[in-house]
């Protein structure tokens, strides 16, 4: 199995950036299809991008596609979300998670979730 941790969420003006990461241990990264969700207060888990074995393929949620930008680095076992012009709605916990079978937007194909951070976009 993996272990997920995310850092680098926080507080942040709407219009501007941030990344959040996802270091993994415990399994062989470079063989999972990785991907962030995101949850704001009362609402379902919501899909934000995900990303292939190798970093090739990505698929971005319509709400974030154009501003988010998922990548990998396989060396150091981490993926990463660069979000940026950030808005309000864009307020959530931001989870990272690691499926063994596709890089799919459903949140029931993922194995492996991280305990999340928090992102807040100020207005």
């Amino acid at each position: 199995q993996v272990q997920l941790v995310e850092s680098g969420g926080g507080l942040v003006q709407a219009g501007g950036s941030l990344r959040v990461s996802c270091a993994a241990s415990g399994g062989t990264f470079s063989r999972y299809y990785m991907g962030w969700f995101r949850q704001a207060p009362g609402k379902e888990r919501e899909f934000v991008a995900s990303i292939t074995w190798g970093g090739t393929g990505t698929t971005y949620a319509g709400s974030v596609k154009g501003r988010f930008t998922i990548s990998r680095d396989n060396a150091k076992n981490s993926v990463y979300l660069q979000m940026n012009s950030l808005k309000p709605e864009d307020t959530a916990v931001y989870y990272c998670a690691a499926s063994r079978t596709d890089y799919s937007s459903d949140y029931r194909k993922y194995n492996y979730w991280g305990p999340g951070t928090q992102v807040t976009v100020s207005s």
